[in-house]
């Protein structure tokens, strides 16, 4: 059998010389979306006009509109009126340093420069005497920590129920204070490096560092709480007992 072919009739394409406009547009290929420009938009990046862009960095300063060495950012934020990272952190070191000069002589005290109570300088204390006993081959660190927590309470506890209900001390300033007459047993860990491991000396110097702390400690605590003042032979005795210890362990 032989194959049949089949002749399709196509119509001729006539081109008219005037020209068809619905022809011509869809011969012409149409440029793809672009989004209109924006001609008062006042974030130069959003644009679509790199010179306008470029001047308007170049003027300002900068991309955001702002001084590039200035310390303005566009929040309306300035650096320069932030407080200091220490005192945001609740540390200063000058209120530190005046109440560490104000343990150093132990027959004239100063309550008024600890009323405002504070952890860091005793937590520099602590670490100073780790250090020391560190230098003398005694790893203490945790024990020192564990030793000040259970003092620091012990002696809260002590002083409240002697006071009764005329007793306002908080366990933060009772710790802040025991914290910063550590100074006293601090200078002895130090001096103890150079004193023979066993003796009389060593004992003695340890009992006037000792002294000097109980003296301090208590003045403080009868200064800055209500209804110590007549139990004051007590609280010494329970400071005397707290820095006795911590002496025991330069000494042995």
């Amino acid at each position: 059998m032989g194959t049949v072919k089949k002749e399709f009739a196509v119509p001729p394409v006539v081109f008219p010389s005037g020209g068809n406009p619905n022809l011509h547009q869809r011969g012409v290929a149409t440029a793809p979306f672009q989004p209109p420009r924006s001609t008062g938009s006042s974030i130069p990046f959003m644009s679509f006009d790199i010179g306008s862009a470029a001047a308007a960095s170049t003027s300002s300063g900068g991309i955001y509109g702002g001084p590039i060495g200035g310390g303005s950012v566009p929040g309306g934020a300035n650096f320069e009126d932030e407080e200091p990272l220490l005192d945001e952190l609740g540390i200063h070191p000058d209120q530190i340093w005046k109440k560490t000069k104000s343990i150093l002589n132990p027959f004239r005290v100063k309550p008024d420069v600890h009323k405002d109570s504070d952890l860091s300088g005793p937590i520099l204390l602590y670490m100073f005497f780790g250090l020391f006993q560190l230098l003398a081959g005694k790893i203490q660190f945790g024990v020192i920590l564990g030793w000040i927590v259970v003092s620091s309470i012990f002696l809260y506890v002590v002083f409240n129920m002697l006071a009764g209900r005329n007793g306002n001390l908080n366990l933060h300033t009772c710790t802040s204070v025991v914290g910063y007459c550590m100074l006293p047993v601090v200078v002895f860990s130090a001096v103890s490096l150079f004193l023979p491991q066993a003796g009389i000396l060593r004992s003695g110097v340890a009992g006037v560092f000792v002294l000097w702390a109980t003296r301090i400690c208590t003045s403080l605590m009868v200064s800055l709480a209500d209804g110590g003042d007549e139990h004051r032979g007590l609280i010494a005795y329970a400071c005397f007992l707290i820095f006795t210890l911590f002496s025991l362990l330069v000494i042995f």
